[in-house]
């Protein structure tokens, strides 16, 4: 199982990071140590001092394929959720100054949060609305419609490079409203005002 993740995928968070707009999705991986196995608090690693939260939408793989067509990507996943790319921007900051990999500020352990999954017969993921709070202020809002590269166009171009499996995990990007989260924090994800996400920092 695998995680990929897909950066810069809405213009207003590119643009707060200072970031170019791309021409195709950006992207980077974690690996399965990264899914967050505890379900009460998120530890922040000793080893940073600025962990940011970003939610995203999330699609869970349930069909093996490679070089997937656009127009059949819908038929290789069918549950989805709200998950947070965990991200060590001090760390990411100093890899980026110095043009090496992100792994470290992105693939370490526990940084790939998910929340509870929910079929897509029951959401239209063409035009989704999701939110995280933090200590009951929303602190991010999205829509899938504002995505650079909809969920189909990110399976078609992934499956291109890597074959997709079953059970592999595609998370498409967050939208504007990232920052950082502190000990006594508690998050909290919603999917159509539904919450699928609660967790909490020390």
């Amino acid at each position: 199982m695998k995680i990929i993740c897909i950066g810069r995928n809405y213009v207003a968070h590119a643009q707060e990071l200072g970031n170019e707009t791309p021409d195709e999705p950006v992207i980077f991986m974690k690996p399965d140590s990264a899914i967050f196995r505890q379900r009460d608090a998120f530890y922040i690693p000793n080893w940073t001092s600025d962990v940011h939260y970003e939610a995203e939408i999330v699609v869970k793989i349930d069909r093996l394929g490679k070089n997937i067509e656009k127009r059949f990507a819908h038929k290789y996943f069918t549950d989805f959720t709200l998950g947070i790319d965990f991200t060590a921007r001090d760390v990411q900051k100093k890899l980026k100054e110095k043009g090496l990999p992100w792994e470290k500020a992105k693939a370490f352990d526990q940084s790939a949060v998910l929340g509870d999954f929910l079929s897509i017969n029951d959401y239209d993921l063409t035009q989704l609305n999701f939110e995280l709070k933090k200590n009951g202020t929303i602190v991010q809002q999205g829509n899938t419609q504002l995505m650079l590269f909809d969920i189909p166009q990110i399976i078609a171009h992934c499956s291109q490079y890597f074959t997709l499996k079953i059970g592999d995990l595609l998370f498409t990007g967050t939208p504007a409203g990232v920052g950082p989260v502190q000990m006594g924090d508690e998050l909290e994800g919603y999917i159509e005002g539904k919450k699928v996400l609660h967790l909490k920092i020390k």
